[in-house]
């Protein structure tokens, strides 16, 4: 067998049947295309902002603001300065890698588009287009040293939430009425820990695990935020805490999968075979989280991303070619803790023979139309078989995309409970006194159309995956159930 070879088992009926029934109508239908308001389709081929050398391409030299997003980048010769383009205009206080992953990360590729006004800035390529529209220069704001009295921080947090967060509709109460007993709480001469007692204030009960205050106050590391459902703060208030259950678990499904366990791609990815008493037998794989399978720290750099992918490939082409033989694959994403998108997109390009739309992505305030990411078929080792997606409450963020995309494919069951519902990349917005606000303001949907933030995605069949009781053993025991399922609907030979 090839590495392009695909390992093909057969459709059942009733798989097709329950996919038309969750699955939205014209898979592969495409929306009407415009330049206006999906401007990818006339961009011009991916560049470099900075080369090899240090020096930046001509045609990305300028002034250039976002729409959406709040930004402004300045580039000359030299390199890329970005500022926070909110009530005031600023340097982020303090950059020296960022407070957090999403802060720490700068664009490195853009697209031109016609008639060179406007760019699509990226991370990576294929990444979110971010359009940014030339200025004629820098605002003369941007070079005013920033107000970081307290009034001054709280209208640059509230401005973020009125112009960025998307999903008031769906955590209420909104804006307006966090925003007015906030305003109530500021003072001239209000202290630092009061301060912030009064921005946290405004995020209790948004229910939003991807938006989050950081900071520091008299030498104190400090963090707002909500939203992390039921089974994780059960599990972190428990004895031994998060470490001893997730140490509980990989030891206990090694230990159930026995010789055939592989845990690899620095212990993101576990993965097995589970042999039953009539000869069944179900592949089984679990990946933790969307990322971070090599010891490389240059997060967002080709040379990380390339092996990342490198790694990935090359442990899904090892368990894929252990499942050839398999009646049914498991897919157990109940602890993912989410990662990078493209991380979600190549899961289940590996269990499909066609291209379809796995999710749209649309950011609050861009004006353009939803961005279809399409999945292709992997060039590896591919299933088309039986295969039952395990999620709970954990699931979250790129856990949630994989899931969104594996939910159109016919021959995907999704079993266990309903995903966290946080799905949106947070948005870094640095504010004047060095604290560190993150908030959802991507806007991510099936290709129907329809958004599962803050509801998440309930799964076909209903299992309890983490009981309280007994969150280990009782994981193990809804996998078996699972592999009862598969079992029961294998034919006889």
């Amino acid at each position: 067998m090839t590495s392009q070879a695909l390992v093909r088992r057969p459709r059942w009926a009733a798989a097709a049947m329950l996919a038309a029934l969750v699955a939205p109508c014209g898979l592969n239908a495409q929306p009407a295309q415009t330049s206006q308001s999906q401007p990818w389709l006339e961009a011009a081929p991916l560049k470099r902002i900075v080369d090899s050398s240090g020096k930046t391409e001509p045609a990305a030299r300028g002034v250039w603001k976002s729409r959406g997003y709040g930004w402004i980048l300045a580039i000359d010769e030299t390199g890329v300065t970005r500022y926070q383009d909110g009530v005031q205009c600023y340097t982020p206080p303090g950059e020296n890698g960022g407070q957090s992953t999403m802060d720490s990360i700068e664009y490195r590729f853009f697209r031109m588009l016609p008639g060179n006004r406007a760019a699509i800035f990226q991370l990576l390529e294929g990444d979110t287009n971010v359009v940014f529209d030339r200025l004629d220069r820098l605002p003369a704001r941007c070079t005013d040293a920033p107000d970081t009295s307290p009034q001054a921080i709280a209208d640059e947090f509230l401005n973020a939430f009125a112009q960025h967060y998307a999903f008031f509709d769906r955590r209420p109460p909104g804006h307006e009425e966090r925003a007015a007993r906030l305003r109530a709480l500021i003072s001239d001469d209000m202290s630092e820990a009061g301060l912030w007692d009064a921005l946290a204030a405004y995020m209790e009960g948004l229910s939003d695990s991807h938006t989050k205050l950081i900071g520091t106050i008299d030498g104190e590391r400090r963090r707002v935020q909500d939203g992390q459902g039921s089974t994780l703060p059960m599990i972190r208030a428990s004895q031994g805490g998060e470490g001893a259950w997730l140490g509980g678990l990989i030891d206990q499904a090694k230990a159930k999968l026995g010789d055939s366990a592989h845990h690899e791609g620095q212990d993101r990815i576990l993965w097995g075979l589970i042999d039953g008493p009539d000869g069944v037998r179900i592949g089984y794989l679990q990946v933790f989280v969307m990322g971070g399978f090599t010891p490389g720290e240059d997060f967002s750099s080709d040379a990380w991303a390339a092996a990342e992918m490198a790694e990935l490939n090359r442990v899904l082409d090892e368990a894929l070619g252990a499942f050839q033989d398999a009646d049914a694959v498991i897919i157990d994403l109940s602890n993912n803790r989410g990662g990078w998108d493209r991380v979600a997109k190549a899961l289940p390009s590996r269990f499909t023979d066609s291209a379809f739309t796995g999710f749209t992505t649309q950011a609050r305030g861009s004006g353009l139309a939803p961005f279809p990411n399409r999945i292709a078929p992997a060039d590896g080792l591919r299933f088309t078989g039986p295969v039952y997606l395990m999620t709970s409450d954990v699931t979250v963020s790129g856990g949630e995309l994989a899931t969104l995309a594996f939910r159109q494919l016919p021959n995907v069951t999704q079993v266990g409970g309903t995903t966290r519902g946080a799905f949106s990349t947070p948005l870094a917005k640095p504010l004047p006194n060095g604290w560190l606000l993150e908030l959802s303001n991507e806007t991510f949907a099936d290709e129907a159309g329809n958004v599962f933030e803050e509801s998440g995605i309930a799964p076909d069949v209903a299992l309890d995956i983490y009981p309280a009781d007994d969150p280990v053993a009782g994981h193990w025991r809804a996998v078996e159930q699972v592999a009862a399922m598969a079992r029961r609907r294998t034919p006889a030979d």
